[in-house]
C-alpha cells in the first residue's frame, strides 16, 4: 500500500496593495491551524518518507510548522504543486513513487479535485478541503488512478 496525505495550507492573508499571491503569509488563524494540523497528524502517527510543498510562503509556513510536530522528512519544493489541476499534481506524486508515503502540501481546487478524481473516480464530486485540512489516502502499491485511493482520514481544524 501507498499512503498520500493532502494537506490544504491553511488560512493566509489577504494580498496586500502590490503583493502578488506567491509571497501570501499565514494568519495568526493560519499559524494555530497550521499547528494542529501537525499535533493531529503526529496524534495518528503520520510519518512521511518524502514532503512536497508548493513554493508560496503560505504553503512552506504551513509545512514548517507542521514538520515542527513531526519531526524530520525529506523535504522538497516542487514549483509545479502551485496553481496544479488533479493531472499535474498525480503527475508530481508518480515522480515520487519510490516514497511509500508521500505528505504533499498545496492549495485548492486542485486538492479536492484529485482528492474526489482519486476515490470517487469523478473530478465534479467531493466535499471541499477547508483551509488547514487533511486528507490521507490510501492506494495500492504502484498505481494512482481514478477511483484506487481509499479514504483513511479526513480531518480540518
Amino acid at each position: 500500500m501507498r499512503e498520500i496525505i493532502l494537506l490544504r495550507h491553511a488560512h493566509a492573508e489577504a494580498a496586500a496593495a502590490g503583493q502578488d499571491d506567491v509571497s501570501r503569509p499565514l494568519s495568526l488563524r493560519g499559524e494555530a491551524e497550521a499547528d494542529a494540523a501537525g499535533a493531529w497528524l503526529k496524534q495518528h502517527a503520520a510519518t512521511p518518507v518524502r514532503v512536497l510543498c508548493s513554493p508560496t510562503v503560505r504553503t512552506r509556513a504551513t509545512c514548517e510548522r507542521v514538520l515542527a510536530a513531526l519531526g524530520y522528512a525529506d523535504l522538497r519544493v516542487e514549483p509545479r504543486i502551485h496553481e496544479a489541476t488533479p493531472a499535474t499534481l498525480i503527475r508530481v506524486l508518480d515522480d515520487h513513487a519510490d516514497a511509500d508515503t508521500v505528505l504533499l502540501v498545496g492549495h485548492n481546487p486542485g486538492l479536492e479535485t484529485l482528492v474526489a478524481l482519486l476515490t470517487e473516480g469523478a473530478s465534479d464530486s467531493g466535499r471541499g478541503m477547508p483551509p488547514g485540512a487533511v486528507a490521507w489516502l490510501t492506494l495500492p502499491a504502484g498505481t494512482i488512478e481514478p477511483g484506487s485511493a481509499r479514504v483513511r482520514h479526513f480531518w480540518w481544524p
